[in-house]
């Protein structure tokens, strides 16, 4: 029998998180897996969160987004060093909507805004020059207007079939919780660490 919501745990620990850790307590590492099986793993940042799912932002185009085509899943991990804890969340992958994605990026600093357009995130890039020179092109473009998002950039939300829950212990006899996804509802169970 489940004793406690894990949405309403993980916000419970977000909060710790974000009054204790120094830097980008929402950052999380994201590992997806290539087409040839290749695992890959990098930092995002946590934009949003609730019971239908954890939410990042991304460049369309990239490495990652390719990884995260139809009928994919993810992992995600966040590590709270200053708390002793980690969160790690598997499930499928989706797409947020346009609306969604409009919202968070005319939510951005400009200067971040102006990035995602001259970015081909991923791609190689010959000198750091045709970068700043692209953003440069981007910010004349775009002189005395709003910014709109990009239609290569947008959002993704990963729905939760598992979360565990880990709390450093003493004589590295940790605690871990696990909850499992089942239809509508959550089991929750312990394992060893």
């Amino acid at each position: 029998m489940m004793t406690t919501d894990p949405f309403a745990l993980f916000d419970s620990w977000f909060a710790e998180a974000q009054a204790s850790e120094p830097n980008d307590p929402n950052a999380m590492a994201l590992a997806t897996v290539g087409g040839d099986g290749q695992p890959s793993v990098r930092m995002v940042l946590l934009k949003g969160h609730g019971p239908e799912g954890f939410v990042f932002y991304t460049n369309r185009e990239s490495r990652k987004a390719g990884e995260l085509g139809e009928g994919a899943k993810a992992a995600l991990l966040f590590h709270w060093k200053s708390l002793r804890r980690q969160v790690r969340i598997e499930g499928p992958v989706s797409q947020v909507s346009d609306a969604e994605s409009d919202a968070y990026f005319a939510s951005r600093s400009r200067d971040s805004q102006l990035g995602a357009w001259a970015s081909d995130q991923s791609r190689p890039l010959d000198a750091r020059g045709t970068f700043e020179a692209r953003y440069e092109d981007v910010g004349a473009r775009f002189e005395g207007s709003e910014v709109p998002r990009p239609p290569h950039w947008g959002g993704y939300r990963v729905t939760p079939e598992r979360i565990e829950f880990w709390q450093d212990r003493a004589h590295r006899l940790h605690e871990r919780r696990l909850f499992v996804r089942h239809g509508d509802s959550w089991s929750e169970g312990l394992l060893y660490p």
